[in-house]
Parts: structure tokens; C-alpha cells; sequence
């Protein structure tokens, strides 16, 4: 006997890109059929790139209705990246040509998508109908990566997808960055601060270029780290000095070294204030 609860119709919801330094982030609504099952759906992160492709065309083939959009570069640059993501998602439920009686978004916010609906934590491991999401999220952007490492292929956009893999990290350093990176985010925005890496960085030996552009992200990474102990953080800082030694005792890069040993020394004045004692 068909239940209320077996004719609500439940709109999945998902991301997929919010991480990277480069590219667009896309977001997918799905509205499953229950009358056509579809085996294996999982969170599109621990299924193999083939595995995705497979469920991604059931999806299609066997869903009451799918959409899929994204907010671009420019969006994620003008409005930061949590909200661009929140416009993707809106944009996909709008393009859906089906209205859901309900909405599950992966996550822990629920954008304003003009229906009735929740914020699941883990929810593309949880439910289907946002594993399903994932999964065309997930294989939409990927694809749109692949389709840009033919316009840039300096970057290896086919391989990472625009995370910040050392692979990438060295290829920034090497030539920085072009115009579908994220400039608000800092691996790629320290390039567009004129008092770091401008013409003194694009002037230096390439291998040294690489390193000390690797040596002021790890540096910006440690002194944003969340909840580190003083202990912890001079510990990690002699590590850095240790492991960026060439970089630390170069002339060439003495400016960009000048930078990051301020950047520490004020991250290690906030720390030594909130310690006990």
C-alpha cells in the first residue's frame, strides 16, 4: 500500500568544488524515483572516478528530474566561496522543472532555496537521494576541469581538479597563477599583493621561485592553524625554518623571507597571549 510518506517527493542536494584553488563550484539537485532503483550510490568521494561515471549516467537515465548549475570564478571572488556555493545550489533546485516537497542538503546550512527542507551532516554518506547529488556534482565538475587543463595545461587541471596538490602548489610557484584561479583565496591572492610576489619573485631563478613561494603557504597555513598550542607551533616553525634553510639564506629571496618571518612572528604574539600563565 503506497504511504504519505512514499508520495512526498525529496530533492537531494549537493556540492562539489568548494575546496580548490581554481575553478567554478558547482552544486546538483536530484529527485529520485523510487519506483527505479539504483544500486551503489554512495558519497561521490569514495567511489572511484569509472564507478562515478556509471551512476552518474543511471542517475540521469532513471530520476524523476536532475539539475545541475554553478557559480563561477568571478561569483566564488565577489561573494566568497560558502555563499557561491549557496547560489549553485539554489540555481540547481530553480533548474530542476519539478517542485520538491522537500529538500535534504548535505552540510550544516541550508540555503535559502525557497521550500521546506533540513541540513544533513554527512549526508551524502547517509541518504541516497544526496549521494546521488554528489555523484553528478561531483562528475560535472571534474569533467569542466578537464575541459580547462586543454586551455591551461601548465597546471595539470585533469589530474587534481584544482585542489592545492604539492603538483599544483608547484606549478603556481613556477608560473603563477591565470585567469579561472580563485583569487581570494591566499595560495593564489598572495600573487596580486604587489609588496610579495611581483616582479622581484617573477625575476628569480625558477627553483628558488618554487620554493619560496612553498615556503610562504606553508608558513600562512601554520599561522592560521585552529587551536595550536605555542609548544606546537615553535616546534613546527623550526621544522619550516629547517626544511626552507636555501630559501631563508638566499638574497634573492630575502624580501618574500622578510614577509613570512612577520607573518609568524605575529601569529606566535597571539598565541604566547592567549597561553596560560
Amino acid at each position: 500500500m503506497k504511504t504519505a510518506v512514499d508520495s512526498v517527493l525529496v530533492c537531494g542536494v549537493d556540492e562539489a568544488g568548494r575546496g580548490p584553488l581554481a575553478g567554478p563550484v558547482h552544486a546538483a539537485a536530484v529527485i529520485l524515483d523510487r519506483k527505479r532503483r539504483i544500486n551503489g550510490l554512495a558519497d561521490s568521494k569514495v567511489l572511484t572516478a569509472e564507478r562515478r561515471e556509471v551512476l552518474a549516467a543511471r542517475i540521469k537515465e532513471r530520476a524523476i528530474a536532475w539539475a545541475v548549475a554553478s557559480a563561477s570564478v568571478e561569483e566564488i571572488d565577489r561573494i566568497n566561496i560558502f555563499h557561491a556555493s549557496m547560489l549553485a545550489m539554489r540555481r540547481a533546485v530553480e533548474q530542476l522543472g519539478v517542485c520538491p516537497d522537500e529538500t535534504w542538503v548535505d552540510g550544516n546550512h541550508f540555503p535559502d532555496l525557497g521550500c521546506k527542507g533540513r541540513a544533513i551532516v554527512d549526508g551524502d554518506a547517509l541518504h541516497p537521494v544526496i549521494s546521488a547529488a554528489s555523484i553528478i556534482a561531483k562528475t560535472t565538475r571534474d569533467a569542466e576541469m578537464c575541459a580547462l587543463h586543454e586551455r591551461y595545461p601548465q597546471y595539470g587541471f585533469d589530474r587534481h581538479k584544482g585542489y592545492a596538490t604539492a603538483e599544483h602548489l608547484d606549478a603556481l610557484g613556477r608560473v603563477g597563477p591565470c585567469e579561472i584561479h580563485r583569487r581570494s583565496f591566499y595560495p593564489v591572492g598572495v600573487f596580486f599583493q604587489k609588496d610579495l610576489f611581483s616582479e622581484a619573485w617573477g625575476g628569480m631563478a625558477e627553483s628558488l621561485r618554487v620554493r619560496t613561494y612553498r615556503l610562504y603557504c606553508e608558513a600562512k597555513k601554520l599561522s592560521e592553524a585552529p587551536a595550536l598550542e605555542l609548544g606546537d607551533f615553535d616546534k613546527q616553525h623550526r621544522l619550516l625554518k629547517r626544511r626552507y634553510a636555501d630559501v631563508i639564506a638566499s638574497k634573492d629571496a630575502s624580501p618574500h623571507v622578510e614577509i613570512v618571518v612577520e607573518l609568524l612572528r605575529k601569529a606566535r604574539a597571539q598565541l604566547k597571549t592567549r597561553a596560560p600563565g
